[in-house]
C-alpha cells in the first residue's frame, strides 16, 4: 500500500516538473497533480494496453515511433478526465509523457532507495572471512 502511495506521489511531483518545463501542460494545484497521478495510472493500466494492441501494425510500420502518439493520447485522456490538468499543443502532446517518464523514473528510484535500503551503523557490519 505504501508503494502505491510513493508511485502516485512521484507521478504527481513529475507532473509538476512537466508543468514547469513545458508551456502547454497546466496543473492548477498539488491536489490536482495527485488526482492526475491516479488518473494517469488508471489510464495506463486499462486503456493503454488495448490502444497499444490496436495500433500494433502502425507501430510496427513506424519502427516504434507511433508509441509516442499512443503515450500522448493516454496523457491527453488523463488530462480530460482530471479537473485542473490540461494539455494544449502538439509539443506538450508528444514531449509531456516523455518528460513525465524520465522524471517519474528518477523519483521512483529515489523513493525506492530511501524506503528499502538497509542502514549500516558502522563498517564493522561488513565482516569478511579469509
Amino acid at each position: 500500500m505504501l508503494g502505491y502511495f510513493f508511485v502516485i506521489l512521484s507521478t504527481a511531483l513529475s507532473l509538476l516538473v512537466v508543468d514547469i518545463v513545458l508551456p502547454g501542460v497546466n496543473i492548477a494545484s498539488f491536489p490536482s497533480a495527485l488526482i492526475a497521478g491516479v488518473s494517469i495510472g488508471l489510464v495506463n493500466a486499462f486503456v493503454k494496453p488495448i490502444l497499444s494492441l490496436l495500433t500494433l501494425p502502425i507501430n510496427f510500420l513506424t519502427l516504434g515511433l507511433f508509441a509516442l502518439v499512443v503515450n500522448g493520447i493516454c496523457f491527453s485522456l488523463a488530462a480530460a478526465l482530471t479537473p485542473g490538468f490540461s494539455v494544449h499543443g502538439t509539443l506538450a502532446f508528444i514531449l509531456g509523457p516523455v518528460i513525465l517518464s524520465f522524471a517519474s523514473t528518477f523519483l521512483n528510484k529515489y523513493f525506492a532507495e530511501r524506503t528499502s535500503a538497509p542502514k549500516l551503523e558502522s563498517t564493522s557490519d561488513l565482516k569478511t572471512e579469509v
